[in-house]
């Protein structure tokens, strides 16, 4: 009689990317209130800027369908 294989009963936890030298990170530096705000703004401007160049997009195709919409129309 062969005998029975038993399964590892705990099993392993997946891998982990090994830790960063200490070396390569930088220490933390607590940022002013000042300096917060003015990175809120600058994300907000960046974020208005890509959803006026995503709506003039869509009013350039709006314009498209309206003269469409007038040519089946006449």
């Amino acid at each position: 009689m062969t005998p029975e294989k038993k399964a590892d009963p705990s099993p392993k936890p997946p891998s982990q990317p090994s830790p960063a030298p200490t070396g390569a990170r930088k220490s933390w530096t607590p940022k002013s209130p000042i300096d917060v705000v003015l990175d809120q703004i600058r994300k907000q401007e960046k974020k208005v800027a890509e959803l006026q160049q995503e709506l003039d997009g869509e009013k350039v195709s709006l314009n498209k369908l309206l003269q469409a919409k007038k040519v089946l129309q006449s």
